[in-house]
């Protein structure tokens, strides 16, 4: 009997386990990466529709970025590492976004943020996704990596100064939108 039970709880754990293997391959690795992307940029939206006029020039010490330094570096981020990965001629390449004034007004800001949240999402709808394992190179970093490497980075990259963001929210005494994981 306990032979019985082990078998069928091994033939149970293989077939879910089987089931959810072919339900990821279900989902292409575009499809997914083109999901985040347009998640992670409602979610920034949500950020920089939270923070005042007043908190763009917000810096929690002297030494640290500005409220809108720090998403013009997570724009100018989006924008060059992704190209990297997608292979698209980049937006604002001879531009360094965090030193520009005028793209310090919440309206400016919002705009080249939400662009640089465009110019991954229509780069990895270019994308064909049997070359995601291709080499390729950052020319100013001198890093060389796979495509689908630089598009992750870049997503993760975005993840880690929108989250920083929240520090500057909750000392302008502004409540941070809520998590956004699906």
């Amino acid at each position: 009997m306990k032979i019985l039970k082990l078998t069928l709880t091994l033939l149970a754990i293989i077939i879910s386990a089987s089931s959810f293997a072919q339900s990821l391959s279900n989902v292409s690795l575009k499809a997914q990466s083109l999901k985040d992307w347009e998640r992670a940029k409602a979610y920034t939206k949500e950020y920089l529709d939270a923070m005042p006029e007043k908190g763009m020039s917000f810096k929690p010490t002297p030494e640290m970025r500005s409220f809108a330094e720090q998403m013009l570096h997570l724009a100018q981020a989006n924008i060059g590492l992704s190209a990297s990965g997608t292979g698209e001629k980049p937006i604002y390449a001879d531009k360094d976004l965090e030193k520009m004034a005028e793209f310090k007004t919440k309206d400016a800001l919002t705009k080249v943020v939400l662009e640089s949240y465009d110019f991954v999402i229509n780069g990895i709808k270019k994308l064909d996704e049997s070359k995601l394992g291709n080499q390729a190179t950052m020319e100013a970093f001198k890093l060389t990596a796979n495509q689908f490497e630089f598009l992750n980075k870049t997503f993760e990259h975005q993840t880690h100064h929108r989250g920083q963001c929240t520090v500057y929210l909750r000392l302008m005494g502004v409540k941070p939108p809520a998590e956004k994981l699906f």
